[in-house]
């Protein structure tokens, strides 16, 4: 008897070993039906994440069906991300209460965009408070640097470095003004005006691309426009970085 009790246990350890060491999952958003290059970036993304997955250890699925989200679905989701649009009206609800029971959000680029007509108020606060101001065009190259050297997103990333092509957005008020919003990375405005229809210092001198708001287990990504997103590894850390770092964070 004494020998089947240690082999029960050891059973029993052995379960909750495997219980514990179960992959964490990661929810994938996408639409078709946007701006082409914004597709373009959702298919590179959804390859990207999968092959982190694969080397950070955690699972990977994809949808474009936004009826996905519901609060029974997200259970399961450590993280959620947000590769190109924003949920509809009758979706929100759900998301809001994923987010505020400790769930996880990554968004890119246009995952943010809110306007002056926007009616989702939680969401912008969320965000940070600001509404979309401009952005630069064409497309083009930056020079980034990081505000916060310290941050777990950063690490391993330059003071400052050139990020591939994107559609840079600027913010206004800038997310910065927001006491629980902490900036990551920032648009480096030295090199303004950026593009022919341009960001320019008298209206955006403070334009982040990276931030967290640290009430929630969230991180917003500027980058996100065409099919040059994942071609620096230096913009990749901040990627590996971020998704590490929301899957790790209670």
């Amino acid at each position: 008897m004494k020998l089947l009790a240690v082999i029960l246990a050891t059973l029993l350890g052995g379960f909750s070993l495997l219980a514990e060491e179960a992959p964490s999952r990661v929810l994938l958003f996408f639409s078709l039906n946007v701006e082409a290059d914004h597709v373009l970036f959702a298919t590179q993304a959804m390859q990207y994440l999968a092959e982190l997955g694969d080397r950070q250890g955690f699972r990977v699925d994809a949808t474009s069906n936004w009826l996905d989200m519901n609060e029974e679905n997200l259970k399961q989701y450590r993280l959620v991300v947000w590769l190109n649009a924003i949920p509809p009206a009758a979706q929100q609800t759900a998301f809001e209460r994923y987010m505020e029971s400790g769930g996880g959000w990554l968004g890119f680029h246009v995952a943010a965009y809110n306007d002056r007509n926007s009616r989702w108020t939680w969401f912008r606060k969320f965000i940070g408070g600001g509404v979309f101001g401009i952005n630069n065009w064409p497309p083009l190259p930056a020079t980034l640097k990081v505000d916060d050297p310290a941050s777990p997103v950063t690490q391993g990333v330059p003071p400052s470095f050139v990020a591939p092509v994107n559609e840079w957005y600027s913010w206004r008020p800038s997310p910065r003004s927001d006491p629980d919003i902490r900036v990551l990375v920032t648009l480096d405005p030295v090199q303004y005006p950026l593009g022919i229809k341009s960001l320019i210092t008298d209206r955006d001198p403070d334009v982040p691309v990276v931030w967290t708001n640290t009430r929630y287990r969230m991180l917003y990504f500027n980058m996100g426009h065409g099919e040059k997103i994942f071609s620096s590894s230096t913009q990749n850390r901040l990627f590996e970085n971020g998704v590490s770092w929301l899957l790790r964070r209670q």
